[in-house]
């Protein structure tokens, strides 16, 4: 919203009708009087209406559509007050059982005089950018999945034996060619290899664009922040920031958990109250994020672990139990990314090896002239960590963490300071 009528006092109501090639435009006054009856105006003339129509006296309510963030930051500076629309929500509120598009800007106008808009939050571009990017990038992901499905149906239709290791990897790619196959076949099973380099590629430049940006503002802080929980690295991290968007939306933990459709649901009838699932009513990106992360804690850290077969002792099915560990670590975001908390349960030995991996895809400009080891001493400093860590083991190999003098002598050139 962009401000109220109270301040500017609004003396015509406007809804907008959103469509591919055109927008219904109707507006009415504080006492539902008709001042500007429905019609249509083309999408290629309506930055031109705008300009020539719209008052600053006047409120807009426009329905959260595709192209809704690019019409809102046509009209809002233009008018007094507007509004884009939660449409499942108007649906519910006005329970019409007949849609015509008038009708649609006659409920929207009601509810907006009335002041009971149910409104989404309007992101700004940085996010609204962000979420394209991680958009994008779950495509790639549901374009590979499905190839190798297709090239799976291969071996099982042919009775084929795999070999060991990764299927797709390189060092395979011989047992693909060696297998006997008519030209047909090997036509698609050629094609789809090469499908698969190509968006596996794509993927691979879309991670290091979301490493560079995780180490930009706005994201660096919060990225950092996240960082130290287990089953979180830069791709689920910056998933996580571009849905939830501002932090200060949530008033607290419980409501962000219900945002990304983790509460759980209540079936009540009479003096009966059942527990249901998940009410999966939320950011689907976000609950996918807070799963997969969820599946990598009770993998990698043992208190999550730990956690994670309590809860199967008492009965969970394994699904429902990854479920509630997901809510748990949202819960454990939020009280990151409001109150600015530690993750008590992370140690500096793995966190300055997420360090030294997050850096692993960055390039020179995104790690702002340090060095690998520089970046990650850089990490563990700004959340008070690993001041005194300069060696960490992993996979049985030795690794340098800078010394944190090191470090502190470049932030005054480097201008890293938040």
């Amino acid at each position: 919203m962009k401000t109220d009528c109270e301040t500017i006092p609004c003396e015509r109501f406007l809804a907008l009708d959103i469509h591919k090639h055109y927008v219904l435009v109707g507006g009415m006054n504080s006492l539902k009087e008709w001042v500007l009856r429905p019609r249509k105006v083309q999408m290629s003339r309506f930055p031109e209406w705008v300009q020539k129509n719209l008052k600053p006296t006047d409120a807009l309510v426009l329905e959260s559509t595709s192209n809704a963030w690019e019409i809102y930051d046509l009209i809002s500076p233009l008018v007094a007050k507007a509004v884009v629309a939660n449409p499942l929500k108007v649906g519910q509120i006005a329970g019409a059982k007949v849609k015509t598009d008038k009708l649609d800007v006659e409920r929207l106008l009601i509810l907006l005089i009335a002041d009971i808009v149910p409104e989404v939050w309007v992101p700004p571009h940085h996010v609204r950018d962000l979420r394209a990017l991680i958009s994008h990038r779950w495509r790639i992901h549901k374009q590979i999945a499905m190839t190798k499905n297709r090239l799976h149906s291969f071996i099982h239709r042919f009775n084929l034996i795999p070999p060991a290791g990764p299927l797709f990897s390189e060092k395979n790619l011989s047992w693909w060619q060696a297998q006997e196959f008519s030209s047909m076949v090997r036509l698609q099973i050629e094609q789809d290899l090469l499908i698969l380099e190509h968006l596996t590629a794509h993927k691979e430049a879309v991670h290091q664009e979301l490493a560079c940006l995780s180490n930009r503002k706005p994201w660096s802080k919060d990225v950092v922040f996240l960082m130290q929980l287990p089953g979180l690295g830069v791709v689920l991290s910056m998933t996580v920031l571009s849905a939830i968007g501002e932090i200060t939306r949530f008033e607290n933990a419980k409501n962000l958990v219900g945002y990304a459709g983790l509460g759980a649901g209540i079936h009540s009838s009479g003096l009966k109250h059942q527990g249901k699932g998940i009410t999966k009513a939320g950011r689907k990106e976000l609950r996918w994020a807070m799963v997969e992360a969820a599946w990598g804690a009770v993998r990698s850290d043992s208190h999550w672990k730990d956690q994670y077969e309590q809860l199967k002792k008492r009965g969970k099915h394994s699904n429902a139990a990854i479920v509630a560990i997901a809510r748990k670590l949202l819960v454990s975001i939020w009280h990151m990314l409001a109150k600015g908390e530690s993750h008590r349960h992370s140690t500096e030995e793995d966190l300055a090896y997420k360090m030294l991996i997050w850096s692993q895809r960055m390039d020179e400009e995104a790690l702002r002239g340090m060095t690998r080891q520089q970046f990650a001493k850089y990490g563990l400093l700004r959340l008070g960590k690993g001041i005194h860590l300069t060696r960490i083991v992993r996979n049985s190999l030795p690794r340098r963490i800078a010394p944190a003098d090191e470090v502190l002598a470049l932030l005054p050139e480097l201008n890293l300071l938040e």
